[in-house]
């Protein structure tokens, strides 16, 4: 059955580039920078790609494990609501995590997803615990599972790893609220997510970027909301770290904005 849906996949991509008659690579080139976007349209079940290949590949998802992370946290009761504090543990490895002393204080879990605040989601798992972590990830058959890392940020580090296309399956389980969690858990999930809203569409998404293995890997993911469709989309970038590119965490939303533009769907 796997074979049969990534075939079905590389037919969709020669339908997808024919019909939009966008080119999905020239954002990247432009940025200077390797990657892909998948895009699935979800009125008309179409997949569109600007490299079948690469929207297959699973990678470590970074920040935005924090979509998934945020239901799981609910659900386990390791906080009660969006608004629950978490506490400031006091220190950070800023070698690993960046330095980022704005962030670095108490903060509701709301705030932690907006500020893409590491140390809380880790201060979270820590109350989770991989078992837990284990038996949620199965029953939404999220990325690999593989959580042998020792070290409780194991989606920033490690083997753990989901492909853009896997990311996609999962947000539209958030939107469909499909997913294993209450209603109340995704309800506080889809307000954390928006990203922007006009009268026109509203997009929700999360964005990612981890230092790993000698590697910047980069993502936005969510879903564009307008009033006849939704659009699910994984971008993601990948660098070698001695390579370098200042705009490389700016890009993730700019090639998605301008590819999302050119299709039309904003």
């Amino acid at each position: 059955m796997r074979n049969v849906f990534l075939f079905l996949l590389l037919i969709n991509v020669l339908t997808a580039r024919f019909n939009a008659q966008v080119d999905l690579v020239k954002p990247f080139e432009d940025c200077k920078i390797k990657g892909s976007i998948t895009i699935y349209d979800f009125k008309n079940e179409k997949w569109i790609f600007s490299d079948s290949m690469d929207s297959n590949r699973p990678t470590l998802p970074a920040s935005t494990f924090k979509i998934i992370n945020t239901l799981i946290a609910l659900e386990t009761g390791a906080v009660s609501n969006a608004e629950e504090v978490i506490k400031w543990p006091g220190s950070t490895d800023t070698l690993k995590y960046g330095f980022r002393p704005d962030i670095y204080h108490d903060m509701s879990m709301k705030e932690a997803f907006k500020l893409s605040a590491g140390w809380a989601y880790v201060e979270v798992a820590k109350k989770i615990g991989k078992e837990r972590y284990k038996k949620y990830l199965k029953m939404s058959r999220y990325g690999n599972g593989d959580l042998s890392v020792n070290d409780d940020d194991f989606w920033n580090f490690g083997n753990f790893a989901i492909s853009p296309v896997n990311q996609i399956e999962i947000v539209r389980g958030v939107y469909e609220e499909s997913l294993p969690f209450k209603k109340s858990s995704f309800k506080a999930l889809k307000d954390m997510m928006i990203d922007t809203k006009t009268e026109e569409y509203t997009i929700r998404a999360k964005t990612g970027w981890t230092r790993d293995k000698g590697k910047d890997t980069g993502w936005w993911v969510g879903y564009v909301e307008r009033p006849n469709n939704v659009y699910f989309f994984a971008t993601r970038l990948i660098k070698d770290r001695k390579d370098l590119n200042h705009n490389f965490g700016k890009c993730r939303k700019e090639i998605t904005l301008k590819i999302l533009r050119e299709l039309n769907i904003l």
